[in-house]
């Protein structure tokens, strides 16, 4: 069954509960969730991304990882603290926005 599914760029992931989950499928999953709690929350730990796609941590980092690489999450650090979010939400995006009008 690997070498079935080798063409795909990013590999299909086992989820805990045992189910495959497409690339496409897990990134739609994904931006729904966070797009639910966008109202609350802009910035997300990558162990709450893991939880919302129900997968593994090398798993989920394989397709968090292309997910930035496309311009659906992006990466964001403190320095200390790692987190996703989607791009152009939160303060920072905010304070980033108005630098550039200057």
């Amino acid at each position: 069954m690997r070498g079935a599914l080798h063409f795909l760029s990013v590999p299909p992931v086992f989820s805990e509960k045992g189910l495959i989950m497409e690339y496409e499928e897990a990134k739609q999953k994904l931006v729904e969730a966070l797009t639910k709690k966008l109202k609350t929350k802009s910035k997300f730990y990558f162990n709450d991304l893991a939880k919302i796609l129900e997968s593994k941590p090398r798993d989920a980092k394989k397709l968090i990882n292309k997910m930035v690489e496309e311009g659906v999450l992006e990466y964001w650090s403190s320095g200390s603290t790692s987190m996703y979010g989607m791009p152009g939400t939160g303060k920072q995006a905010a304070a980033e926005h108005e630098e550039k009008e200057e």
